[in-house]
């Protein structure tokens, strides 16, 4: 209403309806050309300049108005003017106002969604390059060749500012795929370490966006951390090793002695019957407590281990379960059985005994299967059981409070290896651990002859003591 054209319009119209009327009247001016007067149907003109103006609104208006106007015409006596004709006119032309504004409005509105869906894709867009710009973390933007379409200022400065156009290859240092790349920890030209991560960018184009995160500190913390833990375990087991080595040396030999003493003191002639068995009791109780002191020791250091390995030293563990526990035990050994490493041998060795302890403690099985796999680069290790199991949901929370499991992941972990359980209730629970296989024991190329054969003593324990004669693969 307040634009200047609108009116225009309208007194276009009311010119036209004037001229109508005009030549209605006076019937004498109609020509060949216009045998009728001046058309109904130019009022078409106006009406769509209207609709494509002003939409719906201003063509409804302009044809509502022409009505309006055309009245006085339609009220002419009859023999004067064409009243049937420009009647069936006008309600054509009302009927094109409301079509063509209908369309045309229409039109405008889907227009004008799409410039609001414009402006606000710009507006995200722009955020999105202020974040980008500012991010102190180093981002690419990486085209579906891996090539790099963009850097943000970080990565310029890291990566220098002819980074834009080369190949991911030549920045991260090798062809992996690019999708293979997402966490992997990268070592910079600036002396840092960087975790890469990698997210597919919206859009018809098939790009990708990849952030360098700086992860110097944390990986130092993780380093310091992991450090100090294999030195307290080192040093763990450095003491496990001395007590060991020193009740077996002294306490145990002096109660043998003791029981050597005390057996002989009750062979010597003349000694009353009844001091006979008191020293008779007092030497089985010596030997009780040197059996104890053995299993001690053994429990603190098994001394097969570092002799014959670890095929041996599990074998002698679950004939001791066995025997002593009344728990029924098989072994499996697979694949080219090898020494390792005195670290992977006792690592794999404390996964196993864990295990073991805790399924006697907890699990109230009856079976018990230990399945021991040499690979050409790692060791398998898996330990079942039959018993009541547990549910593992909230695993994470509970490794805190439970040493032994948090003890056997940290073992695993200090060994370059994982450890995974899996347990339902009722259904047992099985423990898996993979070990690198590390550097081999620096005896196998000298003593490979001596290594079988403590392997085949190994299994024959294992099959006595262990009743394993038919072994069973634990997972």
């Amino acid at each position: 209403m307040r634009d200047g054209r609108f009116w225009v319009i309208q007194a276009l119209v009311i010119l036209i309806a004037a001229v109508h009327l005009l030549v209605d009247i006076h019937s004498s001016v109609e020509t060949d050309a216009f045998p009728t007067g001046i058309p109904v149907a130019l009022l078409i003109i106006p009406v769509s300049y209207a609709a494509l103006r002003y939409g719906l609104s201003g063509s409804a208006s302009t044809g509502l108005w022409a009505t309006l106007l055309w009245l006085p015409d339609l009220l002419l006596p009859h023999g004067e003017g064409h009243n049937g004709a420009d009647l069936i006119n006008l309600a054509l032309v009302d009927v094109v106002a409301f079509v063509i504004g209908q369309r045309i409005e229409a039109e405008r509105l889907a227009r004008g969604q799409a410039e609001h869906a414009t402006a606000g894709r710009l507006a995200v867009e722009a955020r999105y390059h202020q974040l980008f710009d500012a991010n102190a973390a180093p981002i690419l933007v990486l085209d579906d060749r891996s090539v790099v379409l963009d850097a943000n200022p970080a990565a310029q400065s890291l990566l220098g500012e002819d980074v834009i156009g080369r190949c991911s290859g030549a920045i991260f240092g090798d062809e992996i795929a690019l999708r293979k790349q997402a966490g992997r920890v990268l070592h910079l030209p600036d002396g840092r370490d960087y975790r890469v991560g990698v997210a597919a960018l919206p859009g018809d184009g098939v790009s990708t966006q990849v952030i360098l995160e700086d992860v110097t500190e944390e990986r130092s913390e993780g380093r310091r951390a992991t450090h100090y833990a294999a030195l307290v375990v080192q040093t763990e087991e450095d003491q496990r090793r001395r007590l060991a080595r020193e009740l077996h040396d002294e306490p145990l030999q002096l109660f043998l002695h003791l029981a050597r003493r005390l057996e002989s003191l009750g062979g010597t002639p003349g000694v009353p019957p009844a001091v006979v068995t008191v020293l008779g009791e007092a030497r089985h109780q010596a030997l009780d407590a040197a059996r104890r002191l053995r299993i001690l020791s053994r429990d603190l250091r098994p001394p097969a281990l570092d002799r014959l390995g670890l095929v041996a030293a599990l074998s002698s563990l679950l004939a001791d379960v066995e025997d002593e526990d009344g728990l029924a035990s098989e072994l499996q050994v697979s694949g080219d059985k090898a020494r390792l490493s005195p670290e992977a041998e006792l690592g794999a060795f404390r996964i196993v005994q864990e295990a073991v302890r805790n399924t006697l403690r907890h699990a109230q099985a009856r079976h018990l299967w230990v399945a021991l796999r040499f690979g050409p680069d790692e060791v398998g290790i898996t330990v079942t059981d039959d018993g009541c199991g547990f549910s593992t949901e909230n695993l994470d929370d509970l490794a805190p409070t439970h040493l032994g499991l948090l003890g056997m992941r940290e073992r695993a972990h200090l060994l370059g290896g994982r450890l995974h359980v899996h347990s339902t209730l009722g259904g047992g629970t099985v423990v898996e651990a993979l070990i690198p296989l590390g550097t081999r024991g620096a005896s196998d190329s000298s003593s490979s002859g001596a290594s079988d054969s403590s392997s085949s003593g190994a299994s024959d324990s294992s099959s006595s003591g262990a009743r394993a004669a038919a072994v069973r693969h634990a997972s």
